[in-house]
C-alpha cells in the first residue's frame, strides 16, 4: 500500500465503492454520502484502491492505520538479515600459517552469515602460474566448506583472481 492515501475531502471521485471498518461492503454511493456516514461513526473514509472503477474507499481511523503500517514496516525492517561482503587477500607466495589465519577469518565471516570474497593479487610475473592460484582457491574452498559454499568459481579480473563464498543457511 502506498503511504499517501487520501483521505475525506481530499477524495476526487463523486461515486465510490464504500467498505466499513469490519471489511464488509457497504455499496456504491455518492461522495458526500460515504463522508456524512464516516463523520456518524468519528472515522476517516481512505481511499484505499483509487484505479478501481469505481474507487474503493474504506470507513476506518487513520492515524491509527497510519501507525499499524510504521509498526509493521519496523518489524520487517528489524527481521531483515543484511548480508554483508567481507573481503580476504592472499597472494601466490603465501606461507602456510598466514593462509590458516585467512582460514580462520573467512571461517569466523561465515559464522556471522557474512559473504566472503577471496581475492589473490598477482605482482610482477606471478601472473604466469594461475595455476598455483586454483590451487590456492580450491584449498581455501576445501577449508571451509562446513560453513560456505562456493557462490561465484575463481575467475580472473585484471591483476586479480576473485572467489565468493556464501555462508551455508540452516533454515
Amino acid at each position: 500500500m502506498s503511504t499517501d492515501l487520501r483521505t475525506n475531502e481530499r477524495i476526487r471521485a463523486r461515486e465510490i465503492r464504500v467498505v466499513g471498518n469490519d471489511g464488509g461492503q457497504i455499496g456504491i454511493m455518492p461522495l458526500k454520502q460515504a463522508l456524512s456516514i464516516a463523520e456518524e461513526k468519528a472515522l476517516d473514509l481512505v481511499e484505499v484502491a483509487p484505479q478501481a472503477k469505481p474507487p474503493v474507499c474504506k470507513i476506518m481511523d487513520y492515524g491509527k492505520y497510519k501507525y499499524e503500517q510504521a509498526k509493521k514496516a519496523k518489524e520487517a525492517k528489524k527481521n531483515q538479515n543484511i548480508m554483508k561482503v567481507k573481503e580476504v587477500q592472499m597472494s601466490v607466495k603465501i606461507e602456510d600459517h598466514d593462509f590458516n589465519v585467512k582460514v580462520n577469518m573467512a571461517k569466523r565471516f561465515l559464522e556471522n552469515k557474512d559473504k566472503v570474497k577471496v581475492r589473490i593479487r598477482f605482482r610482477g610475473r606471478e601472473i604466469a602460474h594461475k595455476d598455483i592460484a586454483y590451487d590456492l582457491m580450491n584449498r581455501f574452498a576445501e577449508e571451509v566448506k562446513d560453513l560456505g559454499q562456493i557462490s561465484s568459481k575463481p575467475s580472473m579480473e585484471g591483476r586479480h583472481m576473485l572467489m565468493f563464498i556464501t555462508p551455508i543457511s540452516d533454515k
